[in-house]
């Protein structure tokens, strides 16, 4: 199935109707994107999906709040780091998760599909001692007085990962609110298939590039929107079906689960000179034997004074 995953992605790249792709325009900055989820803001168990970091660089030639209809136009330059832990930092059961310390870099492209909006793009993910993350993660906790992870030799060893992932989506309007199902696709570290949807009340997003947070599939601004000032609510969901995980090897203590799910909502404020968003993501078990779910809490801010 993980060969399907890649050749279905893999041929979006080639759609008959987008010949002309890549054309050679100048591409100047357009937005950023930041985006931080911790459990520590959610639950506060510090577990599993315990933190992580999003960063993207939005680039293209122009922005007028509509996708363009050629692949490659609109470019975002995506860089993540995550933390996945066991249950118990310090000494951790032999039927937990392996503690996994990922950093990656990719580039996306999103476009105008007929109607829809589409996002397609490629990530290189590196796992292990060689990102640094996991000593990164035992200062900070030392530094504020926190449990540090304990032994570090049994994580997710050295690796990188080449991985493709695609989403599709449109968006259908009622009001004042906006209801989006969507399709996403993901095959290399971890390789899985998901439908679901995110309904916004308010403002959120309009005319805004949204992109979405790989852990939490909360969605946030890449590209800034029309300014509009107000509260927006944010809910959504959707359930995978998962194939493979680098995370969860095969023959490892820990199982993954073949299906998982994502709750999410979330808050949204803008001012005339800063912006909040705050989201909880409750995620289902994803391995068997996992004990529960686990909640997350997100947190972007823009503040000016």
């Amino acid at each position: 199935m993980r060969k399907a995953l890649i050749s279905v992605i893999t041929a979006l790249f080639f759609l008959p109707q987008l010949p002309q792709t890549l054309a050679a325009q100048e591409h100047t900055t357009l937005g950023f994107g930041r985006f931080f989820s911790n459990d520590a803001l959610g639950d506060g168990k510090d577990r599993w999906r315990t933190g992580s970091y999003a960063v993207s660089i939005v680039r293209g030639a122009d922005w007028d709040g509509a996708l363009p209809g050629r692949i490659g136009a609109l470019l975002e330059y995506r860089l993540r780091t995550e933390i996945i832990a066991p249950q118990n930092l310090a000494s951790p059961a032999p039927s937990d998760r392996r503690y996994v310390g990922a950093f990656s870099a990719g580039v996306h492209s999103h476009f105008a599909l007929r109607s829809a909006d589409m996002r397609i793009g490629a990530d290189l993910v590196a796992t292990g001692p060689q990102t640094g993350v996991g000593a990164l993660h035992r200062e900070l906790h030392k530094l504020f007085g926190m449990t540090p992870p304990g032994d570090l030799s049994a994580q997710i060893p050295n690796h990188f990962y080449p991985t493709l992932s695609a989403e599709i989506g449109q968006t259908y309007r009622f009001g004042e609110a906006r209801l989006r199902p969507f399709m996403e696709a993901q095959a290399g570290v971890e390789s899985y298939l998901r439908v679901g949807g995110d309904i916004v009340l308010g403002h959120l997003g309009s005319g805004a590039l949204m992109l979405r947070d790989q852990v939490t599939g909360q969605r946030f601004a890449g590209i800034k929107g029309d300014g509009t000032r107000g509260f927006s609510l944010t809910l959504g969901g959707d359930p995978a079906r998962v194939f493979d995980s680098a995370y969860l090897p095969e023959g490892g203590a820990a199982t993954a689960s073949k299906n998982r799910s994502r709750l999410r909502a979330g808050v949204h404020w803008r001012g005339e000179k800063s912006e909040i968003f705050y989201g909880v993501t409750h995620l289902g078990r994803e391995f068997e034997g996992q004990a529960s779910g686990q909640t997350l809490g997100s947190l972007r801010l823009h503040l000016r004074f």
